[in-house]
């Protein structure tokens, strides 16, 4: 045997050689190679399991690294207020991704999962994050206040998605659930803060923050195609597709009652400039068209977003969004996997009970009621974006970018937001007796309100928690008070007291009062209204101290509220939206170290009996209209 011990060992390291050499020449592995190539050379390596995991998105909770492995799961996401560790770091979050990270990695084909947040304005779930105004308040800016009505500020809302990239990108995730690009058609609707305006045009505008999150499409690409510009950008998400922002009366996950007309010259127009911008995800919306669930709607899903406008990112369900398409919900789930997964959608936010998921689309596939090249077109589309943001090539985070979470350059980028955003409604009782810009040295001064010194307040929903959070323990951020202390001069004496009694305003002499009231947080239904009203004890406090002084009325909300009976008491008016953590940015304008430039991009009814009432309406008779806006200039001193 001796004699053949030689050649046989050579035998033995030439077939190894031949084995390494072909488990290392794996086409889908090569950045070299075309991506249409590296895709069909993965797809054909896929069995059906390893598919449908690839469509499976489930929540961080329950994604430990062994689920990753057994099931393939290709996408895992936080829900709001789902975080490694109360006041989590960049790090921590980082490690958290990473670990689940490796155990997608550690399959046998190795695809790695896409990791998605709702960072809806700023990276909003994430302790020292900037939080930037919410989409209500952006929609209002203006590049100059000579600008007209319907210019608005994209280059800021650009700049807005470059930011929120970075700071996403510090914590290891690569995918953000932005922007919404609903039409807010009522303000009665929860989720009208998410909304740039009631005007499609301002959304379609405002559709620039998608290559500030991505980048910008390089030259002559293909109308369609995903694009995320490197490590320092994120996948973004157009969504709610479509009508989310016309549901009857407002109400969430509502019926959207429009002919096709109205649907498509109000509510599509953003999409179009999406999928130009090359925009990687579109999420569905919970709300119905007409009666049909457009979780279930295949002729827009696939017939309209895929095949009319050559969408060729992949398609997402919102949260449980298929669970929905039966009424109540879950009733049925057999049907709805297979309504949802024949309508287009190619990711399904499942987002826990994942064995309940693969295990019905796999028999429903395997039964031949859901065809084998539906289920290939979702995966390829899953892949497509993938590799196009290299997470094969750089698939687990570093800590290169953790010192860009909340950055000093980032906190005054936002500040420069809240000063566009704010919208200045009224100013003095007598246009010849501006109250603002307000002086900065002045004996005594009052400031009152619910909303004056709370920062949770000034940010909203989607803040931390899905609904936000009060107080200011929440994050790291300046509220109003704080930045009205810091802006006045020095012997200015500053009083605040949340709901003074008449009496002890008149009898203080002060020079002027700010009262900044609004609504307390809500996200989604929960904010659904039909009353609109400002949070107790708002109204009392303006009654008692504009009755009693010379008073500005800071108003916090996620929409227009009821004002009228409040107007004539009030000196000055001011619309701060859910300005988020830099409050200084009111400060700024308030005492006019920059003017008021902000122009409402949505129609502030007198009574919530008008409502829906929207610019071009017949009876079109509001409180303020749609692009109205005091403008101040700012002064050098004062």
């Amino acid at each position: 045997m001796g004699r053949f011990s030689i050649p046989m060992k050579g035998f033995v390291l030439f077939c190894l050689w031949v084995v390494i050499a072909e488990a290392e020449y794996l086409k889908y592995k090569d950045p070299k190679q075309p991506m249409v190539t590296r895709i069909k050379d993965l797809m054909k390596r896929m069995t059906l399991e390893e598919k449908i995991g690839q469509m499976t998105q489930i929540e961080r909770k329950v994604a430990l690294p062994d689920v990753m492995k057994q099931y393939f799961i290709g996408s895992v996401l936080s829900g709001g207020g789902s975080v490694p560790v109360p006041k989590a770091s960049a790090e921590d979050w980082i490690n958290m991704v990473n670990e689940i990270q490796k155990g997608a990695l550690s399959t046998r084909l190795g695809i790695p999962m896409i990791y998605g947040i709702d960072a809806v304005h700023g990276h909003n779930n994430v302790y020292n994050a900037t939080i930037f105004p919410h989409n209500i308040g952006l929609g209002v800016t203006r590049q100059d206040q000579e600008m007209i009505i319907g210019i608005e500020d994209p280059d800021l809302v650009k700049r807005i998605g470059a930011a929120t990239a970075l700071e996403v990108r510090a914590t290891g995730i690569p995918y953000a659930f932005a922007p919404c690009i609903a039409v807010c058609r009522d303000p009665r609707w929860g989720r009208c803060y998410e909304s740039y305006s009631e005007d499609h045009n301002i959304v379609r505008t405002m559709t620039e923050i998608i290559p500030g999150l991505q980048g910008d499409l390089p030259a002559n690409s293909r109308k369609g195609v995903p694009f995320v510009d490197g490590k320092s950008k994120v996948a973004a998400c157009a969504k709610h597709f479509v009508g989310d922002g016309g549901t009857v009366r407002g109400i969430d996950e509502n019926n959207t009652v429009i002919n096709s007309n109205g649907l498509f010259g109000i509510h599509m127009p953003a999409y179009y400039d999406s999928i130009i911008k090359g925009v990687s995800t579109v999420m569905v919306s919970y709300s119905s068209w007409n009666g049909e669930r457009m979780h279930a709607n295949r002729d827009l899903v696939t017939g309209f977003l895929k095949d009319r406008l050559n969408f060729r990112g992949f398609v997402i369900s919102d949260w449980q969004g298929i669970d929905r398409i039966t009424s109540p919900p879950h009733a049925n789930y057999t049907y709805s996997v297979q309504a949802g997964v024949s309508a287009g959608i190619d990711m399904i936010m499942v987002p826990e009970n994942y064995n309940e998921f693969i295990d019905t689309l796999t028999l429903l596939v395997k039964d031949n009621i859901i065809p084998m090249s539906r289920i290939d077109d979702a995966v390829k589309r899953i892949l497509r974006v993938k590799l196009t943001m290299g997470l094969f090539e750089n698939p687990l985070a570093d800590l290169s970018l953790v010192n860009q979470l909340g950055s000093q350059e980032h906190r005054e980028l936002a500040r420069e937001a809240v000063r566009k955003s704010l919208v200045l409604l009224k100013n003095g009782k007598s246009t010849s007796q501006p109250l603002l810009p307000l002086p900065k040295k002045a004996p005594k001064i009052l400031v009152a309100g619910t909303h004056a010194d709370n920062l949770g307040y000034q940010c909203g929903g989607w803040t931390i928690e899905w609904q936000g959070v009060a107080g200011n323990d929440l994050t790291v951020g300046t509220t109003i008070l704080s930045a009205i202390k810091k802006t006045v001069d020095p012997s200015t004496q500053v009083v605040y007291q949340q709901n003074p009694e008449a009496n002890f305003v008149k009898s203080n002499e002060f020079d002027y009062a700010i009262v900044v009231v609004g609504e307390v947080p809500y996200a989604e239904m929960m904010g659904d209204s039909s009353n609109l009203t400002i949070t107790e004890p708002g109204p009392s406090t303006i009654n008692n101290v504009c009755g009693a002084v010379k008073c500005v009325v800071v108003v916090v909300s996620g929409r227009p509220v009821v004002l009228e009976p409040y107007v004539e008491k009030i000196d000055a008016v001011v619309a701060a939206w859910l300005p988020g953590t830099e409050g200084q940015g009111v400060a700024d304008v308030l005492f006019g170290e920059y003017g008021f430039t902000g122009k409402l991009a949505r129609t502030w009814f007198k009574s919530v009996d008008q409502l829906p009432m929207n610019v071009g309406d017949r009876n079109y008779n509001p409180l303020f209209p749609f692009g109205f806006g005091l403008t101040t200039q700012a002064v050098k001193m004062n």
